[in-house]
């Protein structure tokens, strides 16, 4: 949502104010309809009108952040470090499978572990060791998925 977050932001506003979910519908789809003597605005306009469910997501699930920093921030520290060290020495390094990849996926999996209160440690100790005591990552993200209230950013 990166590039439309003020546009959220001001609908967001709106409905804060008082004006309900078809209002605000209501008045988007006529901002989108609006035909100006700017070409460039009048292309804008039609792609504002392409992701309008999108961009009105947030009214009708107000927990969703107004902006894409949680996901930004996870992959800062990969990136940083890949700049650092110069980028993987090795085909394998830098290819996604089974051999490949391994320092991009271990850090996924320790920012997911965090997301979720979980210690990376005993998370790879458990799948690690054959126990599942603790239940894999994908059902702990549907479920937060579900609860409607995701992990906070770290």
């Amino acid at each position: 949502m990166g590039r439309h977050q003020p546009l959220s932001v001001w609908f967001a506003y709106l409905y804060l104010m008082g004006l309900n979910l078809s209002k605000l519908t209501a008045a988007f789809e006529a901002l989108c309809a609006t035909e100006t003597t700017g070409e460039p605005l009048n292309h804008v306009l039609q792609h504002f009108q392409a992701k309008q469910s999108e961009l009105l997501r947030v009214l009708e699930r107000p927990e969703l952040p107004l902006h894409n920093n949680c996901s930004e921030n996870d992959l800062r520290d990969m990136v940083k470090k890949r700049k650092i060290s110069a980028g993987t020495r090795s085909e394998a390094g830098r290819s996604p499978g089974l051999t490949g990849g391994c320092r991009d996926t271990f850090v996924s999996l320790k920012k997911t572990c965090r997301k979720h209160g979980l210690s990376f440690w005993e998370y790879l100790k458990d799948r690690v060791s054959g126990l599942k005591v603790i239940p894999p990552l994908a059902d702990l993200i549907r479920r937060a998925a579900a609860s409607r209230h995701g992990p906070a950013c770290t």
